[in-house]
C-alpha cells in the first residue's frame, strides 16, 4: 500500500497544513467538508505538494519531521522552488 505526505494550502487564509494518508482524494474531501477540527476553520483547501512512501512508518516519520521547526524550514525551501 502507498502512503502519502501532503501539504494543503487554504484558498481563503494564509495557512498550510501537513498530513499523512493512504487516499489523497478522500482526505482532501474530509478536510473540505469540515471533518477535521483544525482545518475546518480555514477551508477550502487544495493540495499543493505530495510525497509517496512505501510504509506507514516512513510516512509517519516524515510527517512528524515536517511538523518540527527544522521540517518547516525544509518545506519552505521545497515550496519556494516549485513552479506556481
Amino acid at each position: 500500500m502507498k502512503y502519502f505526505i501532503y501539504i494543503l494550502k487554504s484558498l481563503n487564509f494564509v495557512k498550510t497544513y501537513v498530513g499523512m494518508t493512504n487516499d489523497l482524494e478522500r482526505r482532501l474531501s474530509e478536510h473540505n467538508s469540515g471533518k477535521s477540527i483544525y482545518t475546518r476553520k480555514f477551508k477550502p483547501w487544495k493540495i499543493i505538494y505530495t510525497e509517496e512512501y512505501g510504509t506507514i512508518e516512513e510516512a509517519r516519520n516524515k510527517e512528524k519531521y515536517y511538523k518540527t521547526s527544522a521540517g518547516r524550514i525544509q518545506l519552505k525551501k521545497i515550496l519556494c522552488t516549485m513552479p506556481r
